[in-house]
């Protein structure tokens, strides 16, 4: 094992990005995170807006003792792999976000976790994977002063309006995949109950990512008048509750899908195989049907074969040996034999 050092890293270290914003416009990107904290302090009406990427917990408890950051919400950072929740900690909003995107490629979901810190003049974004990209978010902001200068909360909808927003191609991509699913399962493919059942994980997977969105926005919108939350935000942030309601609807309404698919493909294998067993006892009687005709013909030459064998033993000593009438007698008996083993069989069906 590598030894554990001693020192441990600056938080900068895990900085992506780091900006001093003031009327909506970037003043500074200051070199330190004590920086940044020191400036939005000492100059009201300076938001700091900071990104980190796989921070270390010592890097992240520095950060925490900087901005003030409640205990409980740093060790849920720390930890990761959270649901999607909203909680606040005295004027600090602590949120968790699970971004998701689809990856044609492989055709499957890849999600990725975003914790924010929001409070009255920063924001802080942790990542603990490379997606989402918060950059274009960042560069949508700052493109967009009148939006950025209406404070944290304006970053915050902006995050999850990019969340919700990357939603619509993990729809899109999970709704191709239901429809080539569809088609493989009429079309009797014997691996499409392991697609189904590797589909169906990634829309629970989905689904616990989108579910919890609603009641953190609705928790938003019940906020708004406590916390006075900018009239134009409130309206942004009401459409993006709306976004998420559709997509959990419509999440909702795959796994339904997925549950009848599995189910008429249940029924479907279930009719295959019975066809088959039908095959295979038609196959069978068939060939019962054949042996008894085999048997049938064998036991009628079988008959005359065992009369000329015994009569042409050649012993000096056999009944009937001289006899005038043996010659015609054996014939006689093999008829006989054989056209009685004829009809006995003929009438069993047999023959």
């Amino acid at each position: 094992m590598e030894p554990r050092p001693t020192i441990a890293a600056p938080v900068e270290q895990s900085v992506v990005d780091a900006g001093l914003y003031r009327m909506g416009r970037r003043v500074e990107s200051p070199a330190t995170v004590a920086d940044a904290s020191r400036r939005r302090r000492d100059e009201p009406g300076t938001m700091a807006w900071i990104g980190l990427l796989r921070p270390a917990d010592t890097q992240l408890l520095a950060l925490a003792e900087e901005f003030g950051l409640h205990e409980v919400a740093v060790e849920d950072a720390i930890v990761a792999h959270q649901r999607p929740k909203l909680e606040r900690y005295g004027d600090t909003l602590f949120a968790v976000l699970r971004a998701a995107r689809y990856r044609d490629d492989l055709e499957e979901v890849e999600f990725g976790e975003i914790h924010l810190f929001v409070g009255a003049d920063f924001v802080i974004t942790v990542r603990h994977s490379q997606s989402p990209d918060l950059a274009a978010v960042r560069l949508r902001m700052e493109a967009d002063p009148e939006l950025l200068s209406r404070g944290p909360e304006a970053v915050l909808y902006a995050i999850l309006d990019s969340v919700v927003d990357g939603y619509a191609p993990v729809v899109a991509g999970l709704q191709k995949d239901i429809d080539e699913i569809e088609t493989q399962v009429f079309g009797g493919d014997p691996k499409v109950s392991r697609r189904i059942y590797e589909l169906s994980q990634e829309v629970i997977e989905f689904q616990r990512a989108t579910r919890p969105l609603l009641p953190m926005l609705d928790a938003l919108v019940a906020g708004f008048d406590k916390f006075r939350t900018d009239q134009e935000l409130q309206r942004y942030l009401r459409d993006v509750a709306d976004h998420a309601t559709t997509v959990a609807e419509r999440v909702d309404g795959f796994h339904q899908m997925l549950g009848d698919i599995l189910t008429v493909n249940a029924t479907l294998v279930n009719q295959a195989q019975n066809e088959e067993i039908k095959r295979l006892t038609e196959a069978s009687y068939g060939q019962n049907e054949e042996i008894k005709r085999v048997s049938a013909w064998a036991a009628i030459l079988f008959a005359p074969t065992l009369i000329g064998t015994v009569y042409g033993m050649n012993f000096d000593f056999m009944p009937e040996l001289h006899w005038e009438l043996g010659y015609p007698f054996a014939l006689a008996l093999m008829l006989l034999t054989s056209v009685g083993l004829f009809v006995s069989f003929k009438a069993r069906g047999w023959l």
